[in-house]
Parts: C-alpha cells; structure tokens; sequence
C-alpha cells in the first residue's frame, strides 16, 4: 500500500539529483514505511525554472478553462479517496475516519476555489472626464513559494494550491517530510487532471534549507506557509526583505468560553470532540476551556467522563477514536508540559500517559487546578491536553482569552443572544465559532491575528492574496 515518495519537478516525478532520501515512519508502530526523495539545490533551481515556465503559460489560460481543470481534479481525488485515506492514516496516525474526512473536504475546496477562479473580477470606476476609461484588472502574483505542515497532509497544501492555480499562478509546494504520501496523492490528481507541467512542482527535504533558498530567489513573489509562530516570524522577516507577499497561519491556543446558561451536555461533547480530533494537533483546537463558576464542576465531569472512554489506537482499527501522536516529539512535549503543571499544583483529572512502549499513543488528558506560570497556559501544547480554567464575571473571562499573544480560534457557549454579540466583539481572534464548530469551510475566512498570523487561506479573502491589482487608464484619442 506504501511506496517510496518521489519529487514531481516539470511534470515528471523523479528521484532527487543526488539521490539522498529520507525514512517515513508509522506512528502507530515506529517501523518504516518507506522513503521519499530529499531535494537539494539543483532540484530547487530545476524547480524554480518549471515554476517560470508554468507560470507563463498557466495565466494565459482562461478561468474558464483553469476551472474545468480544477473540477476535474477534485473528482479524481473523491474517485481516490479511499486509498489515499489509508496513507494518510498510515504516515500521520490519525483515524481513517478522520482521513476520508480531510479528503471529502479537500474535494470541496478544490471545487470552491475552481469556482470563484471564474469570478476574479476587475471593476470600472467612473471617470472624470469625457472619454476615459478607468479599469481596475486582478493579475496573478507570479509563482508562489508554499509551506505545509505535517498534521494535515492534504488539507494545509490544498487551499494554497487551489487558491494559486485558480488565480493563474504557478507553486512550488513544500510537503511535509512525516506525512509526504498522502501530499504527493494531491498532486498527483492534479497533475492527471491536466495541470500543465511546471504549473505544481512538489519538493521534500530540510525545511530551513529550502525555505532559505526559495524566499529570497526573484522567481517567487508569493509566499504561504502554516506552521509555528517562531518559524513564521523568522520567514516573515525574510520575505520582507525582499518585498515579497505573505500568508501566514501560525500557532493557537484557543480559549472555549463555556457561560453558565450554555447546553452543557451539548458543550462538552462538541468541545471534546474537536480537542481529541487528530490528538489534539490541531491549530484551532480548543485548547483552554474558560467555564464559568455555576457549571464548572458539571462541565468538567461530563468532559473527563467522555476523554476517559475514547478508544486510542490505530488509525486503522474500525474502533479507534484517537490515533497516536504523529512523532516522538510530541510525547517528549507532552510529557514536559503534564511535569511542568503538576509540579506547579495542577490536577489530572484523566490522562496524562504515554500508552504502551510501540508507537506515539498518548492518553487524552484533562487538567484543572491550573496557574498562569505554567508553561501550558502560555505555549500552545498542540497535542490531547484540555485546560479547564473556572471563572466568574464576563470581563474577568474576556481578559484570559486576550491575555496571550495568539489570536487564532476561539469558541462561545451560552443561549443569550446579547451574550454571544457581546463576546464575538471582545475576543481577540481571527475566528469565533459559537455554540457549534463551524470553523474552516471552504467558503469562509480562515486566519489569525497577532501571533497567530495574517492572511486568509480560505473564503474570498484568500484569493486576494495571490492577485496584483492594476489600474489602466486610458483616453479616447
């Protein structure tokens, strides 16, 4: 079911030039799943040239024609879905139901994104004067530099590559090196779909060594990378010395605002269901559960009651609700955070274990008792860690949602009308669902403020990014 993982350069997929490559590991068992190829320099500047290439002849096809393309892509990836769905889970861990999910959403990106690739719209604006005409013309940016993460393999690389290709650029996406299978199946049903060569060009290796060469190369005028906030600053930085646009969806550590008057039943199960969903590694994942003093003792009960009974196990058990941890790093992590809490007073409530010595398996966690000098109230744990933090009054709530830099996700429950418009206004965030989840839909704004970045990847505002505005105008004679 595993094959070794190639680079895709000019349309072609190939080995790297210097042949190194790189171990791809289940996180389920710790064993080998096969390799994928390691780009250097030469397949950098190989795939720098296609990207010109393709840029050239892709912004000359129609958005009409670029859409038909686009549609057919995301058809061949539902046709795929099954399978491709097995390699995710195989690389990543998550469970196959979480997989074919992110598959069935990916479809539905793609199909979004050929859409609105017929509706990048100019505009005239009146003019002044007698016989002028006064146009204002989307161009595309040019090719893109695009950065994925590993814990959606798809779903990350897929709304910068539609975004790009629907506005007429060209990419060059950076996969993640844990989870490259299930990356290079996106690619692969874009290229069967008849993206012309050079148009997407797929390259693997060390981060900072592709990051560094391709930001700065005059090719690229467009970057777009999700990952951490460190990471996200330092590229930030180097794209701005070289003037170069940038969407950036950096790190989370959203507050779940729970008032005394919500359906608490109904809270803590959709609340808990999105913490454990991909174990925790999730950048909208709620992450500090602010409940207010009345229900704090019922919400927590009923939220340990539902961490303490999920099935952890492989991704490919039929039973499995939460898979394993994607690396080794995440258990190391963790581990740190749970010490650093409970040596400082916090409570377990349920969790706080590794599972087993085979594979990444951690139980999912619950604490209470919790201070702000933990380092898990301030860094973002991304992993299967809920924080439950009692409060009392609406402003006291609004001041620990706002007090870190991250402005990410967030989340309301309360049955007040007046309650809910109060708190979308005072929380500080890119994004607030309220009394449900209803974050990262194709066609709604997805993006943070603060540390948490700028840009969006998703709605019409992602387009926006990767278009040149011009203005023509032009006297009659």
């Amino acid at each position: 079911m595993y094959s070794d993982v190639s680079l895709f350069i000019d349309g072609a997929w190939g080995p790297a030039a210097a042949g190194r490559t790189l171990t791809v590991l289940n996180p389920a068992t710790g064993e080998p799943l096969g390799t994928l190829a390691h780009a250097d320099r030469g397949d950098l500047d190989r795939a720098l040239a296609a990207a010109e290439r393709g840029f050239h002849t892709w912004r000359k096809v129609s958005a009409f024609e670029r859409s038909k393309v686009m549609r057919k892509a995301a058809a061949i990836l539902r046709e795929r879905a099954d399978s491709i769905a097995r390699l995710m889970t195989m690389e990543q861990g998550k469970p196959l139901a979480e997989a074919k999910g992110e598959l069935g959403v990916a479809s539905d990106v793609i199909e979004w994104f050929a859409e609105e690739a017929r509706r990048a719209y100019g505009r005239v604006v009146p003019a002044r004067a007698e016989g002028v005409y006064q146009l204002v013309l989307k161009e595309p940016v040019g090719p893109v530099a695009a950065f994925t993460p590993w814990n959606f393999p798809i779903n990350q690389a897929v709304r910068k590559m539609s975004a790009a290709l629907a506005a007429g650029c060209s990419i060059i996406l950076k996969g993640p090196e844990e989870t490259p299978a299930s990356c290079a199946e996106l690619v692969r049903a874009y290229a069967d779909a008849g993206v012309p060569a050079g148009v997407i060009n797929l390259v693997y290796g060390t981060p900072a060594e592709i990051s560094e060469y391709l930001i700065p190369h005059p090719v690229i005028r467009k970057i777009s990378f999700t990952g951490s906030t460190a990471v996200g600053k330092q590229l930030s930085a180097l794209a701005g010395l070289h003037m170069k646009r940038v969407t950036m969806e950096l790190g989370g550590h959203a507050p779940a605002i729970v008032f005394d008057d919500a359906d608490i039943d109904q809270a803590s199960k959709i609340l808990a269901a999105n913490k454990f969903r991909n174990a925790g590694q999730v950048c909208v994942s709620p992450t500090r559960f602010l409940v207010q003093e009345k229900v704090y003792e019922q919400f927590v009960d009923k939220f340990t009651t539902i961490a303490k009974g999920l099935k952890v196990g492989d991704g490919l058990a039929a039973d499995t609700q939460m898979g394993p941890l994607a690396n080794e790093r995440r258990i190391t992590a963790m581990e740190g955070f749970i010490a650093d809490a409970t040596q400082k007073g916090a409570e377990v409530k349920t969790g706080g274990k590794r599972i087993g010595n085979k594979g990444n398996f951690f139980e999912p966690t619950v604490l209470t008792n919790l201070n702000r000098d933990m380092r898990v109230m301030n860094e973002e744990p991304f992993g299967p860690l809920a924080l439950m933090v009692p409060f009392r009054e609406f402003d006291e709530v609004v001041a620990e949602a706002n007090r870190l830099p991250f402005g990410l996700a967030s989340y309301a429950w309360t049955r007040s009308a007046k309650t809910a418009t109060a708190v979308a206004a005072a929380v500080e965030a890119g994004m607030m669902s309220i009394n449900h989840h209803g974050l990262a839909l194709p066609e709604v704004p997805f993006g943070g403020i603060k540390d948490s970045g700028y840009g969006s990847e998703g709605g019409l505002e992602a387009m926006e990014a990767y278009f040149n505005t011009k203005f023509v105008t032009q006297a009659s004679l």
